[in-house]
């Protein structure tokens, strides 16, 4: 499971033997803070869109960034290691920048993926992976589960 773990430039270099062969490669992101259904059944969605899936998440540092300094609950290797451990999951790298631009540029996947609570027009990496002939898929939004959601319950049960 570890194995599936990389950092971007190890990554890479398994990418492209991948790519040379003919794989397919889908990429998304995310800070996937706490997992929930709705990530398992959106990243099952993903990976059914080519052969390879690459899930990109934001180091503590970057998640710290976005959603303040109570978060992630989760720290960035044991978030990395449960998405490796989901069978839909092919390789899972951290990247410490606020948005996944430069390893969407580094990687340049075939396929972009985000949930449906984004618009394709907005999907941060749309240009560099359409200029290279690639598509961005935006997956439908699972209503009612998200990860805010989830840490508001827990919260209110203090």
């Amino acid at each position: 499971m570890r194995n599936k773990i990389n950092d971007p430039q190890t990554l890479l270099e398994k990418l492209k033997r991948k790519k040379k062969n003919g794989k397919r490669i889908v990429f998304t992101n995310g800070c996937f803070d706490l997992i929930h259904i709705g990530h398992t059944r959106y990243l099952t969605q993903a990976k059914e869109l080519g052969d390879i899936l690459v899930v990109a998440i934001n180091s503590d540092q970057s998640v710290k960034s976005i959603k303040g300094n109570k978060r992630p609950i989760i720290p960035q290797f044991e978030r990395a290691e449960v998405l490796a451990a989901l069978e839909a999951v092919d390789y899972v790298a951290i990247f410490d920048e606020l948005d996944p631009h430069k390893i969407i540029s580094c990687l340049k996947p075939d396929i972009l993926v985000k949930g449906g609570d984004w618009k394709k027009e907005s999907v941060i990496g749309r240009e560099i992976v359409e200029s290279n002939g690639g598509e961005v898929i935006i997956i439908p939004f699972i209503d009612g589960v998200s990860t805010s959601k989830i840490v508001e319950k827990i919260q209110g049960m203090r």
